[in-house]
């Protein structure tokens, strides 16, 4: 079967905030050009929202900028901040408050929002629909297009009806080409062309490498009495230990509903470490029980973050493409916040775009004039000014890095004469697992804390059951012969899922990928000590359904 094809202005990829906030924009110069332009975007979850986590307290700034009027149209931003706590957590039922003057001040958040990231996508979808945007949900963006000259020139959407041994069933259908004069790239962290595409023109020549975190996130519901909307709660040190470094959160939404979740830097060393065992014992901490007890949980969910910031930030154009939002790296880690960052850069993008497009560009350039207007942004500025708070924690650990940052933040705004990086890349960060201590875990106790497949179930996640592993080992032996003897092999730790398993049997043990439980939170990309692990699209529609993430 032939595929078939269509043709666009632009093709964004991705239905997440960068994404849709660059085909408003795109509208909007359009409708200001007096241009006509034709605009689709492609999202592999079911339906928008489907694949959106975030924790998530919302900068509004871009927002404002995008949609000065949004109170007025509807926005899901329902629930004001009142007012911040921070807290440093020394052991399971120990800790102290820390007065705000001496928490860095990006971590203040008055004029901000608690919400829900996928409930905001819905609402900028429809925005965008009503615009003239056409939204395809359940096609992911498999390959990237190249003309004759290596341009970008669209993408491909992933083939449906495949066994597991890629071959066509009687339900086969290909996947489209759309084709577009500029294609941008907003698959949010860990994007699979993003990755493939930073490789192919060599965006990050000259930069530190990317660092991560993953993040997890869970949905309660409250009684009425205990619940505070607009309450925002971080934590700082435990549960890491060994170095790791990380932090808790808890925010107060509307609704009765409590927000909780721990994001782990993923530089840790320790291979025993299990990062979702680690956010299970958090919550048994009294800063955390407290808010918790008696309430139920209703959601589950974890992802993978882009912190690496400035440092790290890739070139974001080439020809006929964008790399935008957390594909390219832009969250802003000393606020713990990306949706403000990525919705910037995208809008920047599409401003680029329209008004090339305008002035007679046929597409397929690289628009380098977009690098003078993101350093011309208050997002470059927010990201200069923070450039050292990853990498001082890193260095200096939580304590120290913590005190010069706030430093930094407080007293110098961002403007201390000095430029820390880290050039370790997070895969290879692991010490041998016989260099380490084992961390026993205590069981779930099924009212605060929980186990893996309980919670997977929580994130509604499905795949088509015969279609080919979308985690793709490059070398199938690695596992068994060098992950498992030199670190325990970490996979079966760092997955949030359960996805990795070491079976073991008569004839010894074997390495076992459930790949229907995937959350598609890319860790697996990332982490993996021998680079073995590549994360492709499923079939379209597959991976988690979060209802309000």
């Amino acid at each position: 079967m032939e595929r078939e094809s269509m043709d666009f202005d632009v093709v964004i990829v991705g239905a997440g905030p960068a994404g849709l906030s660059a085909a408003i924009r795109l509208m909007q110069k359009a409708e200001a050009n007096e241009q006509e332009l034709m605009v689709c975007v492609v999202e592999k979850g079911s339906e928008v929202g489907a694949h959106v986590l975030s924790g998530a307290v919302l900068d509004p700034k871009a927002l404002n900028e995008l949609i000065p009027d949004w109170k007025e149209q509807g926005a899901p931003l329902n629930a004001a901040v009142s007012h911040d706590e921070v807290y440093y957590l020394t052991s399971d039922q120990a800790g102290s408050k820390v007065p705000s003057f001496a928490f860095p001040k990006t971590m203040h958040n008055e004029g901000n929002y608690v919400v829900s990231m996928g409930n905001v996508c819905r609402w900028l979808a429809e925005k965008a629909e009503a615009m003239g945007v056409e939204i395809f949900p359940g096609f992911p963006a498999a390959e990237a297009l190249y003309d004759d000259q290596g341009r970008v020139v669209g993408i491909q959407t992933g083939d449906m009806g495949l066994d597991e041994e890629g071959n066509p069933k009687d339900s086969y259908m290909p996947g489209m080409e759309l084709r577009a004069k500029y294609t941008i790239f907003a698959e949010g962290c860990r994007g699979h062309l993003g990755k493939s595409l930073i490789n192919k023109f060599d965006l990050d020549k000259g930069k530190s490498p990317q660092h991560y975190g993953l993040g997890f996130k869970e949905i309660w519901e409250v009684p009425a009495d205990q619940h505070q909307e607009g309450l925002v709660v971080h934590t700082a040190g435990w549960p890491m230990s060994d170095g790791a470094t990380g932090g808790g959160y808890l925010y107060h939404a509307d609704n009765n509903q409590v927000v909780c979740g721990l994001i782990v830097d993923l530089n840790y060393s320790n291979p025993h470490m299990s990062p979702f065992d680690e956010f299970q014992r958090l919550k048994h901490h009294p800063v955390y029980s407290k808010h918790l007890e008696g309430g139920k949980r209703i959601a589950y969910g974890a992802r993978a973050i882009t912190k690496g910031g400035l440092n790290s930030l890739p070139k974001m154009t080439m020809p006929g493409g964008f790399l935008v939002g957390c594909n390219a790296g832009t969250l802003n880690f000393a606020k713990i916040k990306g949706n403000h960052a990525a919705m910037k850069s995208a809008m920047m993008a599409a401003e680029v775009i329209a008004d090339a497009l305008k002035n007679g560009d046929e597409g397929q350039s690289d628009l380098t004039q977009y690098e003078a207007v993101f350093n011309d942004s208050w997002l470059y500025d927010e990201l200069y000014s923070t450039r050292n708070f990853g990498p001082a924690i890193h260095k200096f650990g939580t304590v120290l890095g913590g005190a010069y940052n706030t430093l930094d933040q407080n007293f110098f705004g961002g403007k201390l004469p000095f430029n820390f990086k880290d050039e370790t890349p997070d895969h290879a960060s692991l010490k041998p697992a016989a260099e380490c201590k084992k961390i026993d875990y205590p069981k779930p106790d099924g009212k605060l804390s929980f186990d893996k497949l309980s919670s997977v179930f929580l994130s509604n996640t499905n795949h088509e059951e015969e279609q080919p592993v979308h985690l793709k080992l490059t070398d199938a032996s690695i596992p068994l012969a060098q992950n498992l003897p030199k670190y325990d092999e970490p996979a079966q730790r760092y997955c949030p899922a359960g996805v990795y398993e070491i079976v073991e049997e008569e004839s010894g043990p074997r390495f076992q990928i459930n790949s229907q439980n995937c959350v598609h939170c890319k860790t697996c990309d990332i982490k993996d000590p021998a680079q073995n692990i590549t994360w492709v699209t499923p079939e379209g529609g597959g991976g988690p359904n979060y209802p309000n993430m």
